[in-house]
């Protein structure tokens, strides 16, 4: 009972929490009368003793005390005495644990937008470095339309953007403050909630104590948004992995973020993001593992719910990693424009060029220009050679509509710079999408 009750080996990460949480209620305490002024001022000068002696040298594991709530209690009582034992009133391990978990989370999401944020920044300065430099866009990885690097890497900035206003709906959700609800039902002593709730920097007291002991939605949505952009990041890595191969050759990895073989000395390979590639599928693990654990639960407080903990304590660990070692990726990655530029212009990329530019120059309907077009592909097919190699009469010999004009569109470089709508990959649209983005951090 003592090895499957104890949580201290994991919990004792809140120990900075726990301590700020008691302290907050200690003072309210003293200042309702609810204890006389010279315990609380007892309880508060032992509980700075423990922090310090918990940051000089970390958090004594005792099993038979459970978990870090009883660890810090314990010691207190042996620092001040009796004077201890009033510090849990009006109080009860739920709220307490709550409150402590919440304000670890939020700490959390504060350490992991920094990081998206180096993130952001990093991509900004690549995407800008490149706004004009060509690369082939993919569908269902065929090659499909030109477009720049620059306009690919801000894809991922409008990923990471959305990724911090998940973080930040979740903090502004989770910013409401426990404690005072004590086990479930409140309590009968004269406690200011608010004054705890303000003095641990939330917004408000919650508002049903049986809701504040049984939730774990802030949790929950850390995780989602914590596999969310996972699972962005993991993106990234694999076109990395695949834009490092041999036949790719878009990227050459750096030293820092690449590992050599053990048997063959010519290779390079990318661990470090095939690793950010496999945190992805931990980090949609962790959020399932505490989906299932809490999709049964009764109000208000199961034991169960101490498992709440460590998947929270791996994603943020996994993530908070994951976005470091991307960032570092990101910000030394060796381009190579010209494979990159050459790949653009296979697999007939230009072909959506000619068919708008019959559309637009000779007023023909779009489903009838993709059939012309699909007729100059295979010509060219046929040639081999590249669309805007062919000659114009054989393309007139295609459609008698098509003149010389045509030739204005049909190469990579003309192609990306058409595509001026807003969102587009047009350099100068990348440029402006990079200063938009700039602005809006």
């Amino acid at each position: 009972m003592r090895d499957i009750n104890a949580s201290i080996p994991f919990d004792k990460r809140l120990w900075r929490q726990d301590i700020a949480g008691s302290r907050a209620h200690a003072a309210m305490l003293g200042a309702q009368g609810i204890v006389e002024a010279a315990d609380a001022a007892a309880i508060d000068a032992g509980l700075a003793t423990i922090a310090a002696e918990y940051e000089a040298g970390g958090v004594p594991e005792d099993l038979a005390l459970e978990d870090i709530h009883m660890t810090v209690e314990t010691r207190l009582a042996a620092l001040i005495g009796p004077a201890a034992g009033r510090l849990h009133t009006a109080r009860s391990r739920n709220d307490q644990v709550a409150t402590s978990f919440k304000l670890w989370v939020r700490d959390a999401i504060d350490a992991i937008d920094a990081g998206l944020a180096a993130f952001v920044a990093a991509l900004l300065t690549r995407a800008e470095e490149h706004a004009a430099t060509v690369m082939p866009g993919f569908t269902h990885l065929q090659i499909a339309q030109p477009v720049t690097l620059g306009h690919h890497l801000m894809a991922y900035v409008a990923m990471a953007r959305r990724d911090r206003g998940r973080f930040a709906d979740a903090r502004a959700r989770l910013n409401e403050c426990p404690l005072g609800s004590a086990a479930l039902a409140g309590t009968g002593f004269p406690i200011d909630r608010a004054a705890t709730a303000a003095a641990l920097g939330f917004a408000r007291p919650t508002a049903n104590s049986l809701d504040s002991v049984s939730d774990r939605d802030f949790a929950l949505e850390f995780l989602s948004a914590a596999a969310l952009t996972g699972l962005h990041l993991s993106r990234l890595a694999e076109e990395i992995v695949v834009w490092a191969s041999q036949p790719f050759g878009f990227v050459h990895l750096p030293d820092a973020f690449s590992t050599g073989s053990s048997i063959m000395p010519q290779k390079r390979n990318p661990d470090a993001a095939e690793l950010v590639r496999g945190h992805a599928g931990r980090l949609i693990g962790d959020l399932t593992a505490l989906l299932v654990t809490m999709k049964g639960l009764p109000l208000a407080y199961s034991k169960d719910m101490q498992d709440d903990k460590p998947p929270v304590f791996e994603a943020y660990d996994l993530l908070a990693l994951s976005l470091a070692a991307m960032t570092g990726m990101v910000e030394t990655l060796t381009f190579v424009p010209d494979r990159m530029a050459t790949a653009a212009g296979a697999g007939f990329s230009t072909a959506t060029d000619l068919a708008d530019w019959l559309v637009r120059e000779a007023q023909i309907p779009f489903r009838e220009a993709h059939h012309i077009t699909g007729r100059a592909v295979k010509a060219a097919e046929a040639a081999g050679t590249g669309l805007a190699d062919l000659p114009l009469v054989d393309l007139q010999a295609i459609d008698s509509r098509i003149d010389a004009r045509v030739f204005d569109v049909l190469t990579v470089a003309k192609s990306v710079a058409s595509r001026t709508s807003f969102g587009g990959t047009a350099p100068d649209r990348v440029r402006a999408a990079i200063a938009a983005a700039r602005a809006a951090a």
